[in-house]
């Protein structure tokens, strides 16, 4: 093996012999084909089914399978590490990177309303509090991504934990970042404010935060973090990856798990009122994800209204820059069970 200062001789004895013996100048070799300038790339999507089972199953008890892809792109290296998402004012879909990258896309669905594919891929920097592009693992590890109802972006990072805010212009583009308010607690290096999501019934500029080990907090961009009853993963195998609201003060929370007997598992569970008290937490639905069925690494969460009127789940897998893991958005479509029935009357006692 030859040593830094064997690398160095070699390196100015083939300066020096350049120098001595330049070849002869070259015409400029031009591309084959225009090359884009700009965010956008092109995007390849196979589907993938529920499950490895033949034939697969069409739901997982009230959850129903709506598609599901695995995302690539033939134009960068960059596409992977996706770690949150949520849809943005144009019902486009956004999601931040562990490398400190933007990916938007639409959506494409079938006759049926099923996710086949998707359309309108860009990748882009997010950008630090100077506007340039973020640099270096500690500075741009992003986790979580919240979009409050007037287009502004919230991001969570770790590492060197913070929560920034990036402003929607009037022209729909996206201004330098300020900090916001974030929990007032110690995270640990690689653990920090995984789940984010505006939550507007506590406000327009409120906002929920959650760590992976489960804790949560309500911040408004007005005001301070407060501790809520912690959203507990159900074993210490699991972590809190993602958050999303709806129905109100409803939200969906993601976890993850990782073993080398079981592999990657995931689970959605629909928290009624995080708010609640720990004793009056109250889970709508669970969703499972273990065994045959198509899993990874699920670190990211949306919800929307399906074609037929139920919720729409998407979740987005984080394929750590692996050969062996993947880049996977999968759709589920949930509807609440009918109500039970009244109970009879009681009957009325007649006095004698």
């Amino acid at each position: 093996m030859i040593g830094l200062r064997g690398f160095l001789v070699l390196g100015l004895v083939s300066l020096a012999l350049g120098q001595c013996a330049k070849a002869p100048p070259q015409p400029a070799v031009l591309p084959v084909a225009p090359v884009k300038v700009g965010p956008e790339i092109n995007l390849t999507t196979t589907p993938v089914p529920l499950s490895s089972a033949n034939p697969p199953p069409v739901s997982i008890g009230r959850f129903v399978y709506a598609g599901g892809i695995a995302i690539s792109s033939p134009d960068t290296q960059r596409l992977h590490g996706l770690s949150d998402l949520k849809f943005g004012p144009d019902g486009g879909l956004v999601a931040v990177s562990d490398d400190g990258d933007l990916f938007e896309a639409k959506l494409k669905l079938d006759e049926a309303g099923r996710l086949v594919g998707l359309t309108d891929g860009k990748l882009q920097p997010l950008k630090g509090l100077d506007g340039q592009p973020l640099q270096g693992k500690a500075q741009s590890d992003a986790e979580g991504l919240a979009i409050l109802a007037n287009g502004d972006r919230l991001v969570s990072f770790e590492r060197e934990h913070r929560i920034w805010l990036y402003p929607r212009l009037a022209d729909g583009s996206y201004g330098t970042p300020r900090a916001v308010n974030k929990p007032a607690t110690t995270f640990p290096d690689n653990e920090g404010m995984e789940a984010l999501t505006a939550y507007p019934i506590a406000g327009p500029d409120a906002y929920l935060v959650g760590g992976e080990e489960g804790e949560v907090w309500l911040c408004k961009l007005s005001a301070q973090c407060v501790g809520l009853a912690p959203q507990s993963p159900p074993d210490f195998t699991w972590g809190l990856t993602s958050f999303a609201a709806f129905q109100g003060q409803a939200i969906a929370a993601l976890y993850r798990a990782y073993d080398p007997i079981r592999g990657w598992r995931g689970q959605v569970r629909f928290v009624v009122d995080p708010r609640a008290p720990a004793a009056k937490q109250f889970l709508a639905a669970t969703l499972t994800l273990d065994g045959a069925t198509t899993r990874d690494n699920f670190e990211g969460i949306a919800l929307s209204t399906g074609p037929s009127g139920a919720t729409r789940i998407y979740i987005l897998s984080d394929d750590n820059d692996a050969p062996q893991e993947r880049t996977l958005l999968m759709a589920f479509d949930w509807t609440a069970p009918p109500p039970p029935p009244p109970a009879p009357p009681k009957p009325v006692k007649r006095r004698r």
